[in-house]
């Protein structure tokens, strides 16, 4: 199977924050937030793996600044690791005020996505190379955090989990 790069499938999406996307403190809806994340991990899923897919799950999703009514959205969306059949994304948010000229760290996210054959079964994906040292990072770190998200769906015991277990426990 052919291997791919995180750049191949880098998804930069923009969106305006307009009334109705809004509470009543003028920021953006946290809830419009993932909705439009979702789309954008989605792509960079599908970019990945040549495929439909479908998402797996959410986690780790930090809000740490708001984005204001009038205010651009900019999420950059890649893939971090591909497993057999699934590929976990990693999404940074940015407003960008540009009346005022600013660009700020609004959210961070990891989103993990299963790839699908034509009869909707999961279909073995791509595996992904890192080429920077954060692509790197990503990478080694998404084996643990895959462990992490399979305890907490109950999918793996937590005894199994050799790549957590490495972090607290000395051998």
């Amino acid at each position: 199977m052919i291997t791919r790069k995180p750049s191949d499938s880098l998804t930069i999406m923009t969106e305006i924050v307009l009334p109705n996307d809004t509470n009543t403190f003028n920021n953006l809806m946290g809830g419009r937030l993932m909705y439009w994340m979702d789309i954008a991990a989605a792509i960079a899923a599908q970019k990945h793996c040549n495929a439909p897919v479908v998402t797996a799950s959410v986690d780790n999703i930090s809000f740490e600044n708001p984005i204001k009514l009038g205010n651009a959205v900019r999420i950059e969306a890649k893939c971090t690791r591909a497993f057999n059949t699934s590929m976990e994304v990693h999404l940074k948010v940015w407003g960008e005020d540009y009346t005022q000229q600013y660009k700020y760290k609004s959210n961070e996210a990891y989103y993990t996505f299963v790839a699908l054959d034509p009869t909707g079964k999961p279909r073995q994906v791509p595996q992904l190379i890192p080429e920077t040292d954060e692509d790197q990072k990503l990478f080694d770190g998404a084996l643990r955090r895959r462990q992490l998200r399979l305890i907490l769906g109950g999918k793996l015991k937590p005894a199994d989990a050799t790549e957590l277990k490495a972090l607290f426990v000395k051998d």
